[in-house]
């Protein structure tokens, strides 16, 4: 009894029921809406760089203004600009005379020697570039016209066509503020804030960091434009310089329209106020010009003369002309206005305050 009695004690738990430590619990799996939302990212491609690459694309091409991406934006400037220099290359290869929506000499500037390059037309060249420009850019927008050219061509092309027409345009001014002081052109003032938008739009898009890369490529463009211009207009400069020393005596056109009752009331009325025509015997505008009022009515206007002497080499322009700083012709001094080129009657009868009613016979 005794054996039994410690078999039975030795195989008792020495620890109390009572302090049983209970199982740990298995936690339950997590739903299946959590795990949608664990960070898992599933890559074939080699490395997170060219996930952030397509990313920084992405958002050059996202910038927009008004909604509207930055590439249809230069897509619709390059139309513009395309439209312009299209209409001055029809004039100039028609030889017909482009409509000027402002005076100031504007034909003058159009049909002078420096609207050719190396003989060719400029506006001919313009619309080239702006064409080049619209085309790539409706490229972006993946309309994929030029299967050929990829976006890092088409961005390239883009910037080094930009940069060369801001140089131009920045060439040109210079030449509008020099050789044509006091004289207005508005399609040339157009031109140039279309191509600076345009360089301005593209070296946005392309970006600081790529620009960088191909600086050098950048400032050779400018040189080689600057440089093809600068040429261009220094074979043309011997021809200036002979024209100036070749004596032109002074002659008289002859006026040929008949007067109309307007012209004449216009005529008198210009001359009771003192208006003045400032002119030359030579210049083709101011026979225009006169033509427009007719024969009476040319006579009763105030002409002056700016070269009664003649022109050319030992020549030198009226004392009266060189006083009003006239650099043009013809120019109107109306009361206090200056209006530089040939005027319409109706344009002179504003500026002088003529009231077209009073030309009606009574």
């Amino acid at each position: 009894m005794a054996s039994i009695s410690a078999a039975l004690a030795i195989s008792r738990s020495p620890f109390p029921t009572t302090s049983r430590i209970p199982p740990h619990p298995t936690p339950p799996p997590p739903p299946l809406s959590s795990l949608a939302r664990l960070p898992i990212k599933c890559s074939s491609g080699p490395s997170p760089k060219a996930d952030t690459e397509q990313e920084e694309a992405t958002e050059g091409k996202a910038s927009s203004l008004l909604g509207i991406s930055s590439s249809a934006w230069r897509a619709g400037l390059g139309g513009l600009g395309f439209l312009e220099t299209g209409y001055l290359s029809y004039s100039k290869l028609t030889n017909s005379e482009a409509f000027c929506p402002a005076a100031g000499g504007c034909s003058d500037i159009l049909n002078s020697d420096y609207s050719y390059v190396f003989g060719f037309p400029l506006p001919l060249i313009g619309m080239v570039a702006y064409g080049l420009v619209a085309l790539l850019s409706v490229q972006q927008t993946r309309k994929n016209l030029v299967t050929e050219v990829g976006e890092t061509g088409a961005q390239l092309i883009l910037l080094g066509t930009t940069s060369s027409m801001a140089t131009a345009s920045a060439y040109f001014l210079y030449l509008l503020s020099t050789k044509f002081a006091g004289m207005s052109c508005s399609y040339c003032i157009l031109s140039a804030l279309l191509s600076f938008s345009l360089f301005f739009s593209t070296f946005q898009d392309f970006g600081l960091e790529n620009v960088r890369k191909v600086v050098g490529l950048q400032l050779a463009t400018v040189g080689v434009v600057a440089a093809a211009l600068s040429s261009s207009y220094m074979m043309v400069s011997p021809q200036v310089s002979r024209s100036s020393e070749v004596s032109l005596e002074p002659f008289e056109t002859e006026i040929t329209n008949q007067s109309s009752p307007l012209a004449i009331s216009l005529a008198k009325h210009l001359h009771s106020i003192g208006a003045k025509m400032y002119g030359a015997f030579w210049c083709s505008h101011c026979i225009e010009q006169k033509q427009m009022f007719g024969q009476e009515a040319a006579k009763i206007l105030d002409y002056v003369e700016c070269f009664p002497e003649g022109a050319g080499k030992g020549r030198k322009i009226a004392a009266l002309c060189a006083a009003a700083g006239i650099e043009g012709f013809p120019t109107w001094t109306i009361k206090d206005k200056v209006l530089s080129g040939e005027q319409e009657l109706s344009a002179l009868a504003e500026a002088s305050g003529f009231v077209l009613e009073d030309s009606r016979p009574s």
